[in-house]
């Protein structure tokens, strides 16, 4: 099915148009809930509520596939509309409840489609974007952020011919990667419509074609090639960022934690020795160590605690850039962790124009029920097993591929609880994932 966003002439329901191949595009998703007893129920997209035995009383993974019509805003000179299609999937894993994973997954594109509005006709030009989006200064703040309106035959004036040597050239992507990271910052910003329920106390991480955040993952499999399509955000990856906030203020420590982090808790006869440290001037990754003499103020808890998996900022959280959270604070204490939680993407591109794909060529995108079990060779392992096994051009074989890495991360229940393969346990988590094809049958050599 389309959607449009509010405010677009085209409504709903609006027809495909045009012969780009991405609107041929096939997008499956298999949810299962974590089996620790109970009824499992699979579904097909869209997903619909599934029974997670107990870890909550909803599913926390939620899900959006849409067809989105971005539809240029109305113009007082009545002109005819027009606008572009995006596609949209996206996954969210919701923490301590699903009420924000449930309205990220119904207002986020609508955001995204928001910012895109002010860029219709510059996307839509193949000519560089203008610096200036309008020579009327008497504008009000949306005439200013929308294009110059051309004359009656619809085309937008080519004003981006560099007149001085130090500006700085500016392309379409980059447009649409800004769109992508303000839609994020407005979504935790905007108020919500008049009569839209507050979402339940909570956060989410967030994953998308374009904007994926810990924990959740996404791999673009190609003529059996893996490429990462993300990384992870924890607590350890995040080190220097989480640590310079606190560095710069020491306020939102509480008085209980040090942003300096030490191979362990410092002991009180510790102090006036030497110590390994790491502090907001060291890499993350490679890890840098130094020598410092800890002070009475280091004995106290640590800003990010533990390692792995169970790493934590605050002793409170393991993830760092989501939605969400705005009123969580340490256990017992009135110290916000808001502060450090980001709600920005990191967006990478991958141009489908530069590669002939075929219909084995797919983009995996997985909660961390499916990864914290499956690494991304087993994943394209079982892509690759279930692909063979069906004709290119039958679509079930997407469907068959989502269904087995779902069926495989959860186990299957014996003696000794839900077990894998290996006999190492099943992902107790929600499972949820996408199967995107990335080239059609035609494609197929």
């Amino acid at each position: 099915g389309t959607r449009s966003c509010p405010g677009s002439r085209a409504g709903f329901g609006v027809p495909l148009r045009g012969p780009d191949p991405l609107l041929l595009f096939l997008a499956v998703s298999f949810t299962v809930a974590a089996g620790r007893g109970g009824q499992v129920l699979y579904t097909l997209f869209p997903p619909g509520r599934v029974i997670n035995a107990g870890k909550s009383q909803h599913n926390e993974d939620q899900a959006c596939c849409e067809v989105v019509f971005v539809g240029r805003r109305p113009s007082p000179r009545g002109r005819l509309p027009r606008g572009f299609y995006f596609h949209y999937w996206a996954l969210f894993d919701g923490h301590a409840g699903s009420g924000a994973a449930v309205l990220a997954s119904k207002r986020l594109h609508l955001h995204i489609c928001e910012q895109l509005r002010d860029l219709v006709d510059i996307l839509q030009d193949p000519s560089p974007p203008p610096i200036c989006l309008s020579h009327d200064v008497r504008a009000g703040p949306a005439e200013l952020s929308r294009v110059p309106l051309a004359e009656d035959n619809g085309e937008v004036p080519n004003d981006a011919v560099p007149r001085f040597h130090l500006e700085k050239a500016v392309s379409h992507e980059s447009l649409v990667i800004g769109a992508i990271e303000n839609a994020f910052k407005h979504m935790v910003s905007k108020p919500l419509p008049a009569g839209t329920p507050r979402a339940p106390p909570g956060s989410i991480s967030l994953l998308s074609l374009s904007a994926p955040a810990c924990p959740l993952r996404a791999i673009i499999i190609r003529n059996g090639e893996i490429i990462p399509m993300s990384r992870e955000f924890t607590p350890e990856t995040e080190r220097q960022r989480l640590q310079f906030l606190a560095f710069l203020r020491p306020e939102l420590l509480g008085k209980e934690f040090t942003h300096l982090e030490f191979p362990r808790r410092i002991q009180p006869k510790e102090l006036g020795k030497k110590m390994l440290y790491r502090d907001q001037n060291m890499n993350a990754l490679p890890v840098g160590w130094g020598c410092a003499t800890p002070q009475e103020d280091d004995l106290k808890f640590p800003l990010i605690y533990g390692e792995g998996k169970k790493a934590r900022v605050m002793a409170t959280i393991g993830v760092t850039r989501g939605l969400g959270d705005h009123d969580l604070k340490v256990f017992s204490s009135n110290i916000h962790i808001k502060p450090f939680l980001s709600c920005f993407p990191e967006v990478r591109v991958y141009d489908l124009t530069q590669y002939e794909h075929c219909p084995d060529d797919v983009l995996v995108l997985g909660t961390d029920g499916l990864w914290d079990v499956t690494n991304d060779k087993e994943v394209a392992g079982v892509v690759m097993e279930v692909l063979m096994s069906y004709e290119p051009n039958d679509p079930c074989r997407y469907t068959m591929v989502a269904q087995e890495l779902v069926v495989r991360s959860r186990g299957v229940l014996k003696e000794r609880g839900w077990r894998l393969a290996n006999d190492k346990l099943g992902s107790g988590d929600d499972i949820s994932v996408f199967v995107i094809p990335l080239g059609g049958p035609g494609n197929y050599t």
